[in-house]
């Protein structure tokens, strides 16, 4: 397996990159954002990659952070998710907000993308949502995107989450909310509050 390729950025081609190391080029397949992330022509880059070895045809797909890459194993994991798919998907939006929508059943965020209609997106709401952990969506920074069978322990911002949903609101708002208002080290009984004063200001809008 090839887990990063580190070179020279030899030339950028319509989602294809070329990246030159040690005299040999690497055709790397990626998506929009990656593209938009590129340094100059002729600047080192590393990129995280999949490398897909099928029998009529050879590939390498790559990502600029560990995050999108776990993410892209995750969608890859889904029946009929190929690694074109999944990296159009990641090209779009980022692996948050992708998790984000998973766990909040948002069948109309997932079916946004290309080639992706609603019962694709409810199967990889389905066969994804108890592989991602809780604590990973509603946190603003992560590192890699850890499967789980059982959910993840409860923290500041996940607590907050259930106390929200406990007065009434729904487990997609009180997500995407605790995402907006929260803070490192920030208390739980702060999350709240400054979530209710963001619900207020909504009704008020």
């Amino acid at each position: 397996m090839i887990y990063f390729v580190r070179g020279k950025l030899h030339s950028i081609l319509p989602n294809k990159v070329i990246i030159e190391n040690n005299g040999i080029g690497y055709e790397i397949t990626i998506g929009n954002s990656t593209v938009s992330k590129l340094p100059p022509s002729g600047s080192e880059v590393l990129l995280y990659t999949y490398y897909q070895n099928k029998e009529d045809n050879t590939a390498l797909f790559g990502f600029m952070t560990k995050e999108e890459l776990s993410m892209f194993h995750l969608l890859i994991s889904v029946s009929g998710i190929g690694p074109k798919s999944a990296v159009t998907m990641l090209g779009e939006t980022s692996p948050k907000d992708l998790m984000v929508a998973i766990i909040t059943d948002d069948i109309k965020t997932m079916s946004s993308f290309p080639g992706i209609g609603k019962k694709t997106a409810a199967r990889l709401i389905l066969e994804l949502k108890d592989k991602i952990k809780t604590q990973d969506a509603v946190n603003e920074e992560f590192g890699d995107i850890v499967p789980s069978s059982s959910g993840a322990p409860s923290d500041e911002k996940s607590e907050a989450v259930d106390a929200l949903t406990a007065l009434g609101y729904s487990r997609s708002e009180a997500f995407k909310t605790v995402i907006s208002v929260w803070e490192e080290n920030m208390p739980v009984e702060t999350i709240i509050k400054l979530a209710l004063k963001a619900f207020a200001g909504k009704n008020r809008s």
